[in-house]
């Protein structure tokens, strides 16, 4: 295990780049699962990925953020530098330009409405960007982008484990709708994790896009599972209307909304507390059942 802190960061900087030595450098709160986030001075990022798994995404996010920034309406991670292993540290990573903006929250977000139209909006633009030779699905975004079947065993099994804690015929008959359709266009961008931790606040609006480490090109699906997560009645009919995609998109949608949601409410069933995240997962599959229902 890579013990990954500020004097590491320190050490990659000073050696990699010594011009940029004598800058402050803070870790970011929250700092992240995939990657280790530091703040260097106040114009710039250091990003480290915190297991081999995540390394994939470093060339990735490096070769396409900066063809990406340019055609969306708001700022996203530019990289500004790559590094190389050293000091102890075995892969690459990446420093990017630093986003202005709060992490956003149910608290935080002005009006649920107008944030679901605005992600919705920032969708629409990635989705309508060129994505010719783009990364298809596989190892370096855990398979966003392709069919949900790609985790058939992890939901079923997770199904079976939860039990008669769950509906789960009902669970069951929204996983098999998820894989009985396909995304017939061509691949379309996809961010891969539209999600409050990666979404930036500024006066309560949407003002920018963080981490695109399972971003690709392939079935925009997976991007609309903050419609459950986060978006709950007009928000999210108003997030549904302006992303203007298929109901077969929809069932694959809240397949992949479910699948995530299982497994987090089957790998924390001896949890009950309210602010859980087993609650909050068992909260989304009753959500997604229902809409699956009243369809």
């Amino acid at each position: 295990m890579v013990e990954i802190n500020a004097a590491l960061v320190r050490r990659l900087i000073s050696t990699q780049f010594p011009h940029w030595a004598g800058l402050p450098i803070e870790p970011i709160a929250p700092g992240g699962w995939d990657n280790r986030t530091f703040r260097l001075s106040d114009r710039m990022t250091v990003r480290l990925p915190s297991a081999e798994g995540y390394v994939l995404q470093v060339a990735k996010e490096q070769r396409w953020l900066p063809k990406l920034a340019p055609q969306l309406p708001l700022p996203i991670p530019v990289p500004v530098a790559v590094g190389v292993p050293g000091e102890g540290y075995p892969w690459p990573w990446s420093i990017y330009e630093w986003i202005e903006g709060e992490t956003s929250s149910t608290a935080s977000i002005r009006s649920l409405d107008r944030f679901a139209e605005d992600v919705a909006g920032f969708l629409v633009a990635l989705r309508g960007i060129d994505a010719t030779d783009g990364p298809l699905p596989g190892a370096h975004n855990f398979f966003r982008g392709a069919p949900p079947e790609v985790y058939d065993d992890e939901a079923r099994r997770a199904i079976a484990d939860l039990g008669s804690s769950i509906d789960g015929a009902a669970a069951t008959a929204v996983w098999d709708a998820a894989l009985s359709t396909r995304w017939t266009s061509p691949p379309a961008w996809f961010h891969g994790d539209i999600s409050t931790g990666n979404l930036l606040l500024r006066d309560g609006r949407l003002s920018g896009v963080i981490d695109f480490g399972t971003s690709g090109v392939g079935d925009p699906a997976c991007d609309l599972v903050i419609a459950w997560t986060l978006f709950a009645d007009r928000s999210r009919e108003l997030f549904r209307t302006r992303m203007g995609l298929d109901r077969a998109t929809w069932e694959r949608a809240r397949g992949w909304a479910i699948w995530k949601a299982l497994i987090v409410a089957a790998g924390s069933a001896g949890s009950h507390s309210p602010h859980s995240e087993a609650h909050r997962a068992r909260h989304v599959i009753d959500e997604v059942i229902d809409e699956a229902l009243a369809k």
